[in-house]
């Protein structure tokens, strides 16, 4: 059976319902915890659709089902955004849903609510073609991600509410596939000092002038840090700075920092907690060196508490999945695919990362629009990654 041609006939059937459906969702404000609105907005699709089964978890993530075959694969789209920024950077209505002739554009367009649109398609592919007679396939709208990413699959994994044997990540890889991520963690460092007038600043302990020790040294550190051959090397950011003061005419009695720290492999969260409490100058200063901790309650009122912290993951490229998807693209598109990894963190920490299930990565948009104003999709890759996805269980049988 010729399954490109058919798969490329229900693509080109569906594009325009697929563009709309996007345009709907971009239209949605939806920013981390915010997501309610979008949620519904997708179960009504999932509905026209013809979803074998649709469910809300107790975070709130939504999950579309087609089939029931003893394999199960779960394709994976975060639809919460970041917010807008400052709006003046924007040359159109970041929540019109703009659509031209090549893109759509608005804030979720690559990042990254046009890869979940393209799954949702995508399994009703599988669907119209009947490709799922092995294949259990969940599609998956995960919240919270922009603000902890991964927290949604600690959840489903962990509460049991689907076991997949792998997942797709459907965040934006420009339709090459990825196969890993460096972690992260969040760090925060505090140290303390006593106060005086500023007109006598020998009488206090000014806390900035330890935290400025404290800096150099970090800024040397990040140059020493590990570097992987595939993954790249490690990295240490001062994202932010605090301090408490009676007063500007007063010494700093405390100063805090905040750093993200990017992991290669090799790298965790007890290794790099350590090297930082190893600097002489938090040792000199005494400083405190911890972890920050989400707590934000989801827009169910799902209340977590966890470490920031994601961790590094790696599939082989031996592996059959990666293997699987480079014959699937070729078959697909007719040429050689970019077996790469994301410079940004992904649910794939948590997927991977915490729980080991195999999880690859392949969507549309761009990584360079994450984040970024006047953000936009190119309307062929939401078609090109709904027909690749319809394509997976085909290849995961060894049909192609």
């Amino acid at each position: 059976m010729n399954y490109k041609e058919k798969i490329n006939e229900r693509g080109q059937f569906y594009a325009k319902a697929l563009h709309q459906f996007l345009r709907d969702m971009i239209s949605i404000p939806s920013t981390s915890c915010m997501e309610e609105k979008v949620v519904q907005r997708i179960k009504r699709e999932m509905e026209q659709l013809e979803f074998d089964e649709i469910k809300i978890d107790g975070m709130g993530n939504i999950l579309g089902r087609m089939g029931n075959g003893k394999k199960v694969i779960a394709f994976d789209g975060h639809i919460d955004t970041v917010d807008v920024g400052e709006i003046s950077n924007w040359t159109f209505d970041p929540f019109q849903g703009k659509e031209d002739d090549l893109y759509i554009y608005g804030r979720g367009a690559s990042d990254q609510e046009g890869g979940f649109a393209s799954a949702v398609y995508g399994a009703k592919i599988m669907k119209d073609l009947d490709l799922l007679n092995e294949h259990t396939i969940w599609v998956v709208g995960t919240v919270q991600e922009e603000d902890c990413d991964g927290l949604c699959w600690q959840y489903i994994l962990s509460e049991k509410v689907i076991e997949p044997d792998f997942v797709i990540s459907t965040e934006p890889t420009a339709l090459n596939i990825y196969r890993g991520q460096r972690g992260r963690m969040e760090i925060r460092v505090d140290v303390k000092g006593v106060s005086s007038h500023g007109s006598a600043p020998e009488r206090g302990d000014n806390a900035i002038y330890k935290m400025a020790n404290i800096l150099k040294e970090l800024e040397q550190l990040n140059t020493t840090l590990k570097n992987d051959d595939f993954l790249g090397k490690g990295t240490l950011a001062v994202s932010e700075i605090f301090y408490t003061s009676p007063s500007r005419c007063a010494v700093a009695d405390s100063c805090a920092i905040s750093i993200d720290r990017r992991l290669t492999v090799g790298e965790n969260e007890e290794t790099s907690i350590k090297e930082i409490q190893e600097l002489p100058s938090v040792k000199a200063s005494k400083a405190e060196v911890t972890m920050y901790r989400y707590n934000r309650p989801s827009y169910t009122g799902y209340e977590p508490d966890v470490p920031c912290y994601f961790p590094t993951w790696v599939i082989p490229k031996e592996h059959k999945i990666c293997e699987d998807f480079i014959r699937g693209f070729e078959y697909i598109f007719e040429k050689k695919p970019l077996l790469d990894k994301w410079t940004f963190s992904t649910n794939g920490v948590a997927i991977m990362g915490m729980y080991h299930v195999p999880c690859i990565g392949f969507g549309p948009g761009r990584e360079e629009e994450a984040h970024a104003p006047n953000e936009k999709i190119l309307k062929s890759d939401l078609v090109d990654a709904a027909m690749f996805y319809a394509m997976v269980p085909l290849v995961d049988k060894g049909e192609l």
